[in-house]
Protein backbone atom coordinates (compact mmCIF):
# COMPACT_ATOMS: atom_id res chain seq x y z
CA UNK A 1 0.00 0.00 0.00
CA UNK A 2 1.21 3.45 -0.85
CA UNK A 3 3.25 5.42 1.99
CA UNK A 4 2.19 9.20 1.36
CA UNK A 5 5.25 10.90 2.90
CA UNK A 6 4.21 13.65 0.94
CA UNK A 7 0.90 14.47 1.77
CA UNK A 8 1.43 17.38 2.64
CA UNK A 9 2.85 18.83 0.49
CA UNK A 10 1.67 22.56 -0.62
CA UNK A 11 0.34 23.88 -3.36
CA UNK A 12 1.62 27.57 -4.38
CA UNK A 13 -2.32 28.82 -3.45
CA UNK A 14 -5.17 26.84 -1.87
CA UNK A 15 -8.41 26.36 -4.31
CA UNK A 16 -11.72 27.43 -3.13
CA UNK A 17 -14.68 24.37 -3.65
CA UNK A 18 -16.35 25.22 -6.89
CA UNK A 19 -19.12 22.95 -6.69
CA UNK A 20 -19.60 22.76 -10.23
CA UNK A 21 -16.37 20.78 -10.92
CA UNK A 22 -17.73 18.13 -8.47
CA UNK A 23 -20.85 15.39 -8.57
CA UNK A 24 -21.94 14.44 -5.59
CA UNK A 25 -23.48 16.57 -2.83
CA UNK A 26 -25.17 16.65 0.49
CA UNK A 27 -27.99 18.73 1.04
CA UNK A 28 -28.61 19.88 4.84
CA UNK A 29 -32.01 21.10 6.02
CA UNK A 30 -32.69 24.99 4.92
CA UNK A 31 -30.25 24.73 2.18
CA UNK A 32 -31.26 25.64 -0.78
CA UNK A 33 -31.27 23.11 -3.84
CA UNK A 34 -28.88 24.72 -6.42
CA UNK A 35 -28.46 23.96 -10.11
CA UNK A 36 -25.41 21.50 -9.87
CA UNK A 37 -27.94 18.97 -8.39
CA UNK A 38 -29.32 18.35 -11.71
CA UNK A 39 -26.57 16.57 -12.68
CA UNK A 40 -25.13 15.27 -9.52
CA UNK A 41 -24.19 11.45 -9.66
CA UNK A 42 -25.21 10.70 -6.09
CA UNK A 43 -27.05 13.02 -3.39
CA UNK A 44 -26.83 12.45 0.25
CA UNK A 45 -29.67 14.03 1.93
CA UNK A 46 -30.74 14.95 5.38
CA UNK A 47 -33.71 12.39 6.07
CA UNK A 48 -33.81 12.83 9.82
CA UNK A 49 -32.11 13.28 13.22
CA UNK A 50 -32.13 10.94 16.60
CA UNK A 51 -32.52 13.05 19.84
CA UNK A 52 -30.16 12.07 22.48
CA UNK A 53 -32.25 11.06 25.72
CA UNK A 54 -34.16 11.35 28.09
CA UNK A 55 -36.51 11.10 24.83
CA UNK A 56 -34.60 9.01 21.70
CA UNK A 57 -36.74 9.14 18.79
CA UNK A 58 -36.41 9.73 15.39
CA UNK A 59 -37.22 13.10 14.05
CA UNK A 60 -37.78 13.45 10.54
CA UNK A 61 -35.82 16.79 9.35
CA UNK A 62 -37.78 17.09 5.89
CA UNK A 63 -41.12 18.16 5.36
CA UNK A 64 -42.23 16.04 2.78
CA UNK A 65 -40.66 12.89 1.61
CA UNK A 66 -38.48 13.90 -1.72
CA UNK A 67 -38.59 12.58 -4.99
CA UNK A 68 -35.04 12.03 -6.63
CA UNK A 69 -35.37 10.56 -9.77
CA UNK A 70 -32.14 11.37 -12.00
CA UNK A 71 -29.61 10.32 -9.25
CA UNK A 72 -29.34 7.75 -6.56
CA UNK A 73 -29.76 9.17 -3.05
CA UNK A 74 -28.57 8.33 0.72
CA UNK A 75 -30.61 8.84 3.70
CA UNK A 76 -28.36 10.99 6.06
CA UNK A 77 -29.25 10.70 9.89
CA UNK A 78 -27.91 12.77 12.20
CA UNK A 79 -27.08 10.81 15.35
CA UNK A 80 -26.73 13.04 18.98
CA UNK A 81 -27.18 8.93 21.16
CA UNK A 82 -25.81 5.05 19.94
CA UNK A 83 -28.60 4.68 22.70
CA UNK A 84 -31.38 3.38 20.54
CA UNK A 85 -34.41 2.11 21.22
CA UNK A 86 -36.27 -0.53 18.95
CA UNK A 87 -38.64 2.34 18.02
CA UNK A 88 -35.93 4.36 16.89
CA UNK A 89 -34.97 1.00 14.46
CA UNK A 90 -38.42 1.03 13.50
CA UNK A 91 -38.67 4.27 12.77
CA UNK A 92 -35.83 4.35 10.25
CA UNK A 93 -36.94 1.12 7.95
CA UNK A 94 -39.82 3.19 7.65
CA UNK A 95 -38.56 6.01 6.52
CA UNK A 96 -36.28 3.76 4.24
CA UNK A 97 -39.57 2.51 2.86
CA UNK A 98 -41.49 5.37 2.33
CA UNK A 99 -38.37 7.16 0.14
CA UNK A 100 -38.23 3.92 -1.74
CA UNK A 101 -41.68 3.86 -2.31
CA UNK A 102 -41.88 7.13 -3.66
CA UNK A 103 -39.24 6.48 -6.30
CA UNK A 104 -36.33 7.24 -4.49
CA UNK A 105 -33.37 5.07 -5.77
CA UNK A 106 -32.23 4.90 -2.25
CA UNK A 107 -28.73 3.56 -2.52
CA UNK A 108 -27.87 3.88 1.43
CA UNK A 109 -28.00 5.05 5.17
CA UNK A 110 -25.52 7.39 5.84
CA UNK A 111 -25.30 7.80 10.07
CA UNK A 112 -23.97 11.20 10.67
CA UNK A 113 -22.30 10.89 14.47
CA UNK A 114 -19.11 12.67 15.71
CA UNK A 115 -17.25 9.61 17.46
CA UNK A 116 -14.77 9.95 19.35
CA UNK A 117 -11.57 8.29 17.79
CA UNK A 118 -10.97 6.41 20.52
CA UNK A 119 -14.21 4.88 20.73
CA UNK A 120 -14.03 3.64 17.37
CA UNK A 121 -14.22 -0.15 18.03
CA UNK A 122 -17.81 0.65 20.09
CA UNK A 123 -19.15 2.53 17.23
CA UNK A 124 -18.16 -0.63 14.84
CA UNK A 125 -20.87 -2.85 17.48
CA UNK A 126 -23.30 -0.03 17.20
CA UNK A 127 -22.81 0.36 13.72
CA UNK A 128 -22.43 -3.73 12.97
CA UNK A 129 -25.75 -3.74 14.55
CA UNK A 130 -27.68 -1.74 12.62
CA UNK A 131 -26.29 -3.13 9.49
CA UNK A 132 -28.20 -6.34 10.07
CA UNK A 133 -30.97 -4.62 10.01
CA UNK A 134 -31.09 -2.98 7.29
CA UNK A 135 -32.24 -4.14 4.09
CA UNK A 136 -29.32 -6.25 1.88
CA UNK A 137 -30.01 -4.00 -0.93
CA UNK A 138 -29.26 -1.22 1.29
CA UNK A 139 -25.66 0.19 1.82
CA UNK A 140 -24.34 1.86 5.15
CA UNK A 141 -22.19 4.48 4.85
CA UNK A 142 -20.81 7.20 7.61
CA UNK A 143 -19.36 10.56 8.10
CA UNK A 144 -15.92 10.41 10.01
CA UNK A 145 -13.46 13.24 11.78
CA UNK A 146 -10.40 14.05 10.55
CA UNK A 147 -8.16 12.79 13.68
CA UNK A 148 -9.53 8.93 12.78
CA UNK A 149 -7.05 8.95 9.67
CA UNK A 150 -4.12 10.34 12.08
CA UNK A 151 -4.78 8.96 15.15
CA UNK A 152 -7.50 6.56 15.01
CA UNK A 153 -6.67 2.91 16.73
CA UNK A 154 -5.80 0.70 14.19
CA UNK A 155 -8.62 -2.37 15.25
CA UNK A 156 -11.17 0.38 15.49
CA UNK A 157 -10.17 1.38 11.69
CA UNK A 158 -10.73 -2.19 11.18
CA UNK A 159 -13.59 -3.18 12.48
CA UNK A 160 -15.05 0.31 10.25
CA UNK A 161 -14.03 -1.59 7.01
CA UNK A 162 -16.08 -4.78 7.68
CA UNK A 163 -18.82 -3.33 9.00
CA UNK A 164 -19.55 0.05 6.51
CA UNK A 165 -19.64 0.65 2.64
CA UNK A 166 -17.64 4.03 3.13
CA UNK A 167 -16.76 6.65 5.27
CA UNK A 168 -16.71 10.39 4.01
CA UNK A 169 -14.10 12.44 5.95
CA UNK A 170 -15.11 15.77 6.67
CA UNK A 171 -11.96 18.67 6.29
CA UNK A 172 -14.56 21.28 7.81
CA UNK A 173 -16.24 21.76 11.24
CA UNK A 174 -19.82 23.92 10.88
CA UNK A 175 -19.10 26.22 8.09
CA UNK A 176 -15.29 26.70 8.88
CA UNK A 177 -12.80 24.66 7.08
CA UNK A 178 -10.26 22.81 9.95
CA UNK A 179 -7.37 24.82 10.48
CA UNK A 180 -4.13 22.62 9.17
CA UNK A 181 -6.56 19.65 7.56
CA UNK A 182 -3.61 18.42 5.34
CA UNK A 183 -1.32 17.10 8.47
CA UNK A 184 -4.30 15.06 9.15
CA UNK A 185 -4.50 13.62 5.85
CA UNK A 186 -1.18 12.00 6.03
CA UNK A 187 -1.74 8.63 7.27
CA UNK A 188 -4.73 7.99 4.91
CA UNK A 189 -3.54 5.07 3.46
CA UNK A 190 -3.99 3.17 6.86
CA UNK A 191 -7.63 2.91 5.67
CA UNK A 192 -9.19 -0.28 4.94
CA UNK A 193 -12.32 0.94 3.90
CA UNK A 194 -13.63 3.03 0.85
CA UNK A 195 -13.61 7.00 1.79
CA UNK A 196 -13.94 9.96 0.20
CA UNK A 197 -13.67 13.31 1.17
CA UNK A 198 -16.28 15.87 2.57
CA UNK A 199 -15.34 19.35 1.11
CA UNK A 200 -17.28 22.34 2.13
CA UNK A 201 -18.75 24.90 -1.05
CA UNK A 202 -16.39 27.57 -1.23
CA UNK A 203 -14.21 26.34 1.24
CA UNK A 204 -10.52 25.84 1.05
CA UNK A 205 -9.08 22.42 -0.69
CA UNK A 206 -5.67 21.41 -1.80
CA UNK A 207 -5.26 17.94 -2.73
CA UNK A 208 -2.42 15.97 -0.81
CA UNK A 209 -0.17 14.55 -3.56
CA UNK A 210 -1.00 10.91 -4.28
CA UNK A 211 -4.30 10.94 -2.86
CA UNK A 212 -5.86 9.97 -6.30
CA UNK A 213 -3.77 6.79 -6.17
CA UNK A 214 -4.70 5.54 -2.80
CA UNK A 215 -6.35 2.07 -3.58
CA UNK A 216 -10.00 3.23 -1.16
CA UNK A 217 -10.24 6.62 -2.46
CA UNK A 218 -13.86 7.30 -3.98
CA UNK A 219 -13.45 10.71 -4.46
CA UNK A 220 -15.23 14.01 -2.78
CA UNK A 221 -18.69 15.01 -1.34
CA UNK A 222 -19.51 19.03 -1.51
CA UNK A 223 -21.90 20.39 1.40
CA UNK A 224 -23.38 23.01 -0.24
CA UNK A 225 -24.42 26.23 1.45
CA UNK A 226 -26.37 29.43 1.01
CA UNK A 227 -24.01 31.42 2.21
CA UNK A 228 -20.41 32.63 1.85
CA UNK A 229 -17.98 30.64 3.77
CA UNK A 230 -16.00 32.71 6.32
CA UNK A 231 -12.60 32.04 5.47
Amino acid sequence: MLALSTLGAAAPSPDRVDAARYEAFWLWAGVRPQPVLKRARRVYLLAAQVDRAPDVRLVSQRPAVPRVKHTPVWMVVRVETLRWTPLVHAQLLAQLGRWRAAGNRVAGVQIDFDAGTRHLGDYAAFLADLRRRLPRNCRLGVTGLLDWSANGDPAGLDALAGTVDEVVLQIYQGRRVIPGYAGYLANLHRLKVPFRIGLLQGGEWRAPAGLAALPMFRGYVVFLTNEPVRR
